[in-house]
């Protein structure tokens, strides 16, 4: 496991933030972000994007179409979009979205973990 690098896109810098979130990069390029083990967002690096997270299966559909938003190579059938112009999606949406996917991710661990992580139940 490699050690996640410094960043200062806000977005790494909002992901960091979050409860319980960890970083590593994986693959050799990509900067994987995790809640007690399970990912919930990924950055292509150097330049931040494509950046891919889950998202609630309902609103999958709603999202994928819209300008820069497309299912995630790979992770589409998990309910993953990759968003692949950040400028098509304002920033403010980006941290709601990404701190969703942080929270359904963490929901799927036991609740003795996310007590651990200091997680609401």
């Amino acid at each position: 496991m490699k050690k996640a690098p410094e960043s200062k896109d806000p977005l790494v810098a909002y992901c960091r933030a979050l409860p319980g979130a960890t970083a590593d990069v994986k693959w050799g390029k990509d900067l994987i972000f995790s809640v007690g083990g399970k990912m919930f967002a990924g950055f292509m690096m150097p330049e931040g994007q494509p950046l891919g997270f889950l998202v609630d299966p309902d609103a999958f559909d709603h999202l994928v179409g819209r300008r820069g938003i497309v299912p995630a190579p790979y992770m589409a059938k998990h309910s993953w979009i990759s968003v692949t112009d950040r400028k098509k999606v304002p920033a403010a949406e980006l941290r709601k979205l990404l701190k969703e996917s942080h929270r359904l991710t963490a929901k799927k661990l036991s609740v003795k973990a996310q007590k651990a992580l200091g997680l609401p139940t």
